[in-house]
């Protein structure tokens, strides 16, 4: 192991990833609770994980795969929780639609949570199999038959009439 990760470049690297890489982390978020507020809670939970972790890491080469299973973790665990809102917290408003295509995102969560994870980061995050892989810690094979399992569906999904769609 490099003596200068040991003495503490870990956080210091972690730290520099989580700054550089922000945006597609809170995208990531965004595109499983639909929510900024939310996302942003996801994001800063699995920053403060990440960096009081560091000291875990071992290799530099392994960092950004690290951070985004921790970021996909606190995506999971946000959405198996059970959220209770009252009336009188619901915002009040109208509002805009930040979708381009609605159909494609109603698509893509109507997903099992791994399924879509694995769309979203090839495709909309533009990883390469072996890194999903390594963040899903899962075989290549396992994640090639995800990702064209979740296009299949994600096609006849987009191909349904109207009418049939959400149900």
């Amino acid at each position: 192991m490099d003596r200068k990760w040991e003495k503490g470049f870990a956080a210091k690297r972690v730290e520099q990833i989580l700054l550089s890489e922000y945006q597609h982390y809170f995208r990531l978020a965004m595109s499983f609770v639909h929510n900024e507020a939310d996302a942003g809670d996801i994001v800063q939970n699995g920053a403060y994980k990440a960096i009081r972790g560091s000291r875990t890491l071992r290799q530099e080469a392994y960092a950004e795969t690290w951070i985004y299973r921790i970021m996909l973790n606190e995506i999971f665990r946000f959405c198996k929780e059970e959220r209770h809102v009252s009336l009188e917290e619901a915002p009040e408003g109208n509002y805009e639609d930040r979708y381009e295509n609605f159909d494609l995102q109603r698509a893509l969560d109507s997903l099992p949570g791994k399924d879509k994870a694995v769309v979203e980061l090839r495709y909309f995050e533009d990883r390469k199999l072996e890194e999903i892989a390594e963040i899903l810690q899962e075989n290549v094979s396992t994640v090639k038959s995800r990702l064209y399992r979740s296009m299949k569906k994600l096609r006849i999904r987009m191909e349904e009439p109207e009418g049939r769609k959400g149900k």
